[in-house]
């Protein structure tokens, strides 16, 4: 299979690109940080032989940036499968939160999937193929404290995995919306999780690859994860 994964540098994003990887998929990768994605890339090589890699950086906030993107893939060949795990979380309240988050979040978080979605679902039609996986969030279901625009760009792109799933199902294309709580990344710096606290970003990677072993009878529309002893 033919791997596409945004976001694909660090966390959830690599995590799914090693899963793949180790199972024999060609990927195709980007994130917006170059340094950290083509060390990504060594990485992948020098544990995986016989797959073929390809990486090159875009910032998907950009609406032409993600629309190149999906044309580097394409030139390349047909995904089989595409993750649209590009994120931005930026903490805090919808009335005190700094002018311009919503729009910085719906554009990292909303929008690339959808111009990326947009531009390579025509070649899966022709092929009559394909899987789409929007990385959403426990914040897509339930509003709480301090999620402001980031929890409104969230509930908007599990919005649109719901649309594309209605849309797509008579092409044989699938789309699983994935609804992970809180997982341990970079982003969580020296969090002690010796006890188990919150979950890891091979959780969800594990749960993306099962989805894609399925016969193309069965479609699992939504995956929700969450930390064994709850939320935090």
């Amino acid at each position: 299979m033919n791997v596409v994964i945004t976001g694909a540098s660090r966390g959830i994003g690599f995590a799914i690109a090693d899963i793949f990887a180790k199972n024999g998929h060609n990927l195709f990768l980007t994130s917006k940080n170059e340094m950290k994605l083509y060390k990504a890339m060594e990485i992948l090589q020098a544990k995986y032989g016989g797959i073929e890699i390809f990486a090159k950086p875009f910032d998907l906030s950009i609406k032409e940036n993600a629309i190149a993107f999906a044309d580097w893939c394409l030139l390349r060949a047909t995904p089989d499968v595409v993750v649209n795990n590009t994120g931005l979380f930026e903490p805090g309240n919808v009335i005190e939160e700094a002018d311009g988050s919503l729009e910085k979040q719906i554009a990292t978080n909303l929008y690339s999937a959808y111009h990326i979605t947009r531009k390579v679902v025509p070649a899966m039609q022709a092929k009559k193929s394909g899987h789409l996986f929007n990385i959403c969030s426990i914040a897509s279901l339930e509003a709480y404290p301090g999620g402001g625009s980031y929890s409104i760009s969230k509930f908007a792109l599990y919005g649109f995995s719901r649309n594309l799933r209605q849309e797509l199902m008579p092409h044989n294309i699938k789309v699983t919306a994935v609804l992970p709580g809180a997982v341990l990344t970079d982003s969580w710096g020296d969090f002690d999780n010796s006890r188990n606290r919150i979950m890891e970003a091979e959780d969800i990677s594990k749960m993306i690859y099962a989805a894609t072993q399925l016969s193309p009878a069965a479609c699992v529309e939504d995956i929700i994860l969450r930390p064994q002893l709850g939320d935090l």
